[in-house]
C-alpha cells in the first residue's frame, strides 16, 4: 500500500460542516475507498482478535460485554494499522468539520459487534474524557457493508449542544435515563440505512448515540473507531473512574493542567 494514497484529501462543502454543526453528526460516503478496505480490513481484523482479551461466551456477559467485542490502540501493535489511524485524510476531516486547524488522536479502537450481540446504550463519550475541550470527535467506520439490522449506530441530532447530560457510563442505567432523556427533549432520532464499507459516521464527542444488537445469525459488524480531540486542550481532574483510566491509558499519565501531547497523542493532520 502506498502510504501516500490515504494522505490524499476528501474535500467538505459548507453544507456539509453546517450539518455537522448543526446535528453533532453526519455521514460521509467512500472516506476509504474499495481497494484500501481490501488492504486494511484483513489486517485489522487480524489484530483486533489478536488482542482481545474477551474469553467470556456471550450469554455470560453484561450488558456492555455483549454489546461488541473492543479493542482499543491497534496502532501500537502493527504498522499497517497505524498508517491507516494516522490517516491524513481521516483527521484532516475531523479538524474540517470541528472547525479547528490541528487535531491529536486520542485513541483508536476496533468494535466487532457478534452475531446474535446485544445493543449499545445510551451514552455520551464524553463522559470518559478528562480533557477541557468540546472539540472532540469520533470516526466511526464499518470495515464491511452493514445494515441498520447489524447494529447501526444511532444519534439523537442536536443533543450535542445539551453538553453534559448525565455523569453515566455505557450500562442498564445509561439506556433508561438517557433514552427518556431524549424522547423528552424531542431529539430526532436519525441513523443511516446501509452503510458501505469505507463510509463513515463522524460525531461529537457530546452526541448522544446508541445502537441496536447484530440481529445476524452468522455475520459480525466489523467497525474501526478513531477519536480525535482539538490540539491544545488540557487534561482535566479526573471527574470518575473512567476519566481516571483514561488519563492514564490514553494520556500517558499526564497530570490535570497540562496540555494534552503526550507521545500517545500526535498531531495527525
Amino acid at each position: 500500500m502506498n502510504a501516500l494514497k490515504l494522505s490524499q484529501t476528501y474535500t467538505l462543502t459548507t453544507a456539509q460542516i453546517s450539518e455537522f454543526q448543526k446535528h453533532g453528526h453526519i455521514l460521509l460516503r467512500q472516506v476509504a475507498s474499495g481497494d484500501e478496505i481490501v488492504f486494511f480490513r484483513p489486517i485489522i481484523h487480524q489484530v483486533s482478535y489478536k488482542y482481545n482479551s474477551e474469553m467470556r461466551k456471550l450469554e455470560e456477559r453484561d450488558t456492555y460485554g455483549k454489546a461488541f467485542l473492543q479493542t482499543t490502540n491497534l496502532w501500537q501493535h502493527d504498522e499497517d494499522v497505524k498508517q491507516f489511524v494516522f490517516a491524513k485524510r481521516f483527521a484532516q476531516l475531523a479538524a474540517d468539520l470541528l472547525g479547528v486547524e490541528k487535531v491529536r488522536l486520542y485513541h483508536d479502537q476496533a468494535l466487532y459487534k457478534e452475531p446474535r450481540g446485544g445493543y449499545t446504550p445510551w451514552h455520551q463519550d464524553q463522559y470518559y474524557w478528562p480533557l477541557d475541550t468540546d472539540k472532540t470527535i469520533t470516526m466511526w467506520m464499518p470495515l464491511i457493508d452493514i445494515t441498520e439490522e447489524m447494529g447501526m449506530l444511532t444519534f439523537a441530532s442536536g443533543s450535542h449542544r445539551e453538553r453534559f447530560i448525565e455523569h453515566i457510563a455505557i450500562s442498564d442505567k445509561s439506556e433508561a435515563m438517557l433514552s427518556e432523556y431524549v424522547s423528552s427533549k424531542g431529539f430526532a432520532v436519525t441513523k443511516p440505512k446501509f452503510m458501505k464499507a469505507g463510509d463513515a459516521t463522524f460525531h461529537s464527542g457530546r452526541t448522544l448515540h446508541s445502537a441496536g444488537g447484530n440481529s445476524s445469525e452468522t455475520i459480525t459488524r466489523e467497525v474501526m473507531t478513531i477519536i480525535y480531540f482539538a490540539d491544545g486542550a488540557n487534561v482535566t481532574p479526573s471527574q470518575n473512574e473512567n476519566q481516571e483510566a483514561d488519563r492514564l491509558a490514553w494520556l500517558g499519565g499526564l497530570d490535570p493542567g497540562e496540555k494534552a501531547m503526550s507521545v500517545l497523542n500526535p498531531i495527525l493532520n
